[in-house]
């Protein structure tokens, strides 16, 4: 008879190994080992198709990632041309090789009445940071509103309401590079279904947008398309929340003479704490993850407006071949991550007290 010690739980070890070692060696392998070979990378200057020339490097990637430099911009001239910082840069480069050698211009600031010009060794990096939170701000309250919306309609009985539940859960299913050609087609600037009804609504002379080829319009593009898409599954969870609200609690606030909304105020939305929090800071995580749909939409453009952390770092690795810095970037984004989750973890404890 085996001992204790040959036991898990209530299985043997050989079971245990059984069962559950080709789903550890998928994980190792194409999870674990990608992983720490990224952290190798990272401190190296490994090229993909060149590694017989790997040295390494230390903190080098990193310090390229944030590296900035400030210079102070020429007296003004009165030209107003929307290029004339980007002049400026490549005059005062031409003036010191040296110092500015691996920089590249990010933007202009005035700061305490000087006018100075912003360079970085990376400028995609951080345009790529800046537009990730900034789709994280669009999509998270737009898809959040939109999924608590739905689920408060099916949460109702009504005829239909099992197909209505379908409908709206069926583009999470869907292939993202499926909705984001299908959106392709939809956002086109002559043929596109959304310019052909503002031209059928507002007549020939309505504007006609360039949803994907604008700077301001791109990635606001595609943080609705994205809501669209993702809102089936949290109204999945919120559907959930809600009818774990005992109908006890609106039976007794409808004998106290309570309006609909106070009900939604007291009961529902208290009731439904614990799922906001959840489903906003998850749905969070998953729009810094925004890949897919800049890849099949604008590539990144147009003029840097939709590159997001992970596709810059897609296309350092592997469109560059640049696999130490690339490297280097899902490293920082996957610590980014870990931390969020780790102050999503508390946040949900300090609730749940």
């Amino acid at each position: 008879m085996a001992s204790d010690s040959s036991r898990f739980g209530h299985a043997r070890w050989s079971e245990v190994a059984v069962l559950a070692g080709p789903a550890l060696l998928l994980f190792g392998a194409f999870v674990l080992l990608p992983f720490l070979l990224a952290v190798c990378f990272s401190f190296t200057n490994v090229k993909l198709l060149q590694t017989e020339r790997v040295e390494w490097t230390g903190l080098t990637n990193y310090t390229r990632m944030f590296a900035l430099t400030m210079v102070d911009a020429p007296a003004a001239t009165g030209e107003p041309t929307q290029d004339k910082p980007q002049r400026q840069w490549r005059a005062i480069k031409r003036e010191r090789p040296a110092d500015l050698e691996s920089y590249q211009y990010l933007t202009d600031l005035s700061l305490g009445g000087r006018h100075v010009l912003v360079g970085a060794r990376d400028p995609q990096f951080l345009r790529s940071i800046a537009n990730t939170f900034l789709f994280a701000l669009l999509v998270v309250p737009l898809q959040t509103a939109l999924a608590f919306a739905m689920a408060l309609w099916v949460n109702h009985s009504f005829r239909g309401r099992v197909a209505l539940r379908t409908v709206f859960f069926s583009p999470v299913v869907t292939s993202m590079v499926v909705v984001s050609a299908i959106w392709g087609l939809i956002l086109h600037t002559e043929a596109g279904l959304a310019n052909q009804v503002l031209r059928a609504v507002f007549g020939p002379d309505a504007p006609q947008p360039d949803w994907l080829g604008d700077p301001h319009l791109a990635m606001l593009s595609i943080a609705l398309m994205s809501a669209w898409q993702g809102a089936g599954f949290q109204m999945l969870i919120f559907l959930s929340g809600l009818q774990g609200i005992s109908i006890d609690q609106y039976e007794a606030a409808d004998v106290m003479g309570a309006s609909a909304w106070q009900k939604f105020l007291y009961i529902t939305l208290p009731g439904l704490k614990r799922t906001l929090v959840f489903v906003a800071l998850s749905t969070t995580i998953m729009a810094f993850g925004l890949f897919t749909q800049v890849d099949v939409l604008t590539g990144g453009g147009p003029m840097d407006s939709t590159s997001t952390l992970i596709f810059h770092s897609m296309r350092v690795g592997f469109r560059e071949q640049d696999i130490a810095y690339g490297s280097a970037m899902t490293l920082f984004f996957f610590l980014f991550v870990l931390l969020l989750s780790l102050g999503q973890k508390k946040l949900m404890e300090r609730l749940g007290r």
